[in-house]
């Protein structure tokens, strides 16, 4: 194999591909990318198994072939070469001379064919979704995945495809974020996917772009004609979530997001760093927030509010709060509550915008 590539290409081809290569393995080639030849340049691909990505970027390529090279200490090389062309050479199967101006450097690599195939998706039944639409349901549910081992389905994003509708679902068990889009794919299926994975997919393909998307037997494949993303889905029915989301909530309150935010902020200061705990005191104009830590002390704050309903005292995980605020997409939001032992809904206000977003919220006893 012998090419030249510029060191820019080279540099934004690893530090995409180098997302999905695991920081410890006991598989060695795992810790590698894999360099391959191809009619329009080279194919650079990383792994852990769970999670597959590849990018193809141009290249004067001479000779065809491959080899893997560590990811690592090939990623932190060209970080500092000068922006120069690099010639990219492989020796037999398992080294790899690479120059830059006067810069050379020799890599000890691995076969290419000691690296794992990926996942075997036929592309003939993919349907279509815009890049953007994507990457607007991730980036505003995958926050709330739980992040404990003892349920892994809860460590999923739930991915629900119909015939009008893209929805995400994801939630801890004490949190939820659901946002749908609309959707003329004509297709039906639901998918439970890492939060790694869709990361992967928001980062790597540009808003504007169209992708193809298309199952395996327990994959999922997402694909543009430059970069492949593949993961692993997680196994086993994802939990009625429908069932907890509260449809007789009928206390409104119309907040500003900026005002909840800094108030939450401040008194988070002084909350228990196990529950996180604060108190929202509901009436018709003020909204009081107060914060009692035995072992560090107290704090008190109020800020406007438009509420609709009785008076109502209400805790919550002050750090649940402040991460939903952080997604909601307009200036005021919607807050709907039933009972301090009921869950509450946040949602925005006049959004203007086809789709729909709600988060969920489970209260917190206020006497422990």
């Amino acid at each position: 194999m012998r090419l030249t590539i510029s060191r820019e290409k080279l540099q934004e081809a690893l530090v995409a591909v180098s997302a999905a290569v695991p920081s410890k393995t006991t598989l060695p080639v795992l810790g590698n990318l894999l360099l391959e030849t191809t009619d329009r340049g080279v194919r650079i691909s990383g792994t852990d198994l769970d999670i597959s990505v590849s990018m193809e970027v141009a290249a004067d390529v001479e000779t065809g072939g491959g080899i893997t090279v560590p990811a690592r200490k090939l990623s932190e090389i060209v970080r500092e070469l000068p922006p120069s062309p690099v010639k990219l050479s492989a020796m037999g199967e398992q080294r790899i001379v690479l120059e830059c101006g006067k810069s050379k450097f020799k890599l000890l690599g691995l076969p290419k064919d000691e690296f794992p195939a990926f996942p075997s998706v036929d592309f003939k039944s993919a349907w279509r979704v815009k890049s953007g639409q994507l990457q607007q349901l991730i980036s505003h549910t995958a926050f709330a995945v739980s992040v404990e081992e003892s349920r892994p389905i809860l460590n999923g994003v739930l991915w629900e495809v119909r015939e009008d509708t893209l929805r995400m679902v994801a939630t801890n068990g004490h949190r939820l974020a659901k946002m749908e889009q609309p959707f003329e794919g004509g297709t039906k299926a639901d998918f439970i996917i890492p939060p790694k994975a869709l990361e992967q997919v928001r980062k790597l393909f540009p808003a504007d772009e169209e992708l193809e998307i298309a199952r395996g037997e327990n994959h999922l494949a997402f694909r543009s004609p430059f970069v492949s993303v593949y993961t692993r889905l997680i196994e086993g029915p994802y939990p009625p979530y429908d069932q907890v989301i509260p449809r007789d909530n009928d206390r409104l309150a119309t907040i500003d997001k900026a005002e909840l935010l800094s108030a939450l902020k401040r008194m988070s200061v002084v909350a228990s760093d196990q529950t996180h705990r604060v108190k929202l005191s509901f009436n018709s104009a003020i909204l009081k927030f107060s914060v009692q830590t035995p072992d560090l002390g107290e704090g008190q704050d109020e800020i406007p509010v438009r509420y609709e309903g009785d008076p109502m005292d209400i805790g919550f995980n002050g750090v649940y709060l402040l991460e939903i605020l952080r997604y909601m997409p307009t200036e005021q939001i919607r807050f709907t509550l039933k009972h301090p032992e009921r869950a509450a809904t946040i949602e925005p206000e006049a959004w203007a915008d086809s789709g729909k977003y709600m988060c969920l919220v489970m209260p917190l006893r206020l006497v422990d």
